[in-house]
């Protein structure tokens, strides 16, 4: 392992498993995409670190395996994850105004990158490699 694996490792490893156990019980949401966000600051592992890299935000349904860019409701691709454009059958909730605010819990969130999908964590070592 070098230096920068063991610093993304002691910066992630507590919160990353209070967070795995999260979407084991939970599902994504905004507040959870914060979340990620901070937890991730500092590494390839949010979309203003990795996008230069090819890393495109993106979701995967580990149920179905189906993996999607992040996509504004018209459709659009995101530079950041946003929930508006998941297949209708991945949503959970919409408030008032029809926005995505929570999808069902076998959707992780990461990037896509050469057609393949990296979880935040698995993006942020791709990154450095």
């Amino acid at each position: 392992m070098n230096d920068h694996d063991e610093r993304l490792q002691q910066q992630i490893a507590g919160p990353e498993l209070q967070e795995r156990e999260r979407r084991m019980r939970g599902v994504l949401n905004d507040m959870t995409l914060r979340h990620e966000n901070r937890l991730y600051a500092n590494t390839s592992g949010v979309s203003r670190n990795n996008a230069g890299l090819g890393f495109r935000p993106g979701y995967l349904n580990r149920r179905s395996g189906e993996c999607v860019l992040s996509r504004f409701s018209d459709g659009t691709p995101a530079p950041i994850h946003v929930l508006d454009g998941v297949p209708e059958s991945w949503v959970r909730a919409r408030d008032n105004a029809g926005h995505v605010v929570a999808v069902v819990a076998e959707v992780v969130s990461g990037f896509v990158h050469e057609d393949r999908f990296y979880t935040r964590e698995e993006a942020a070592r791709a990154a450095n490699h």
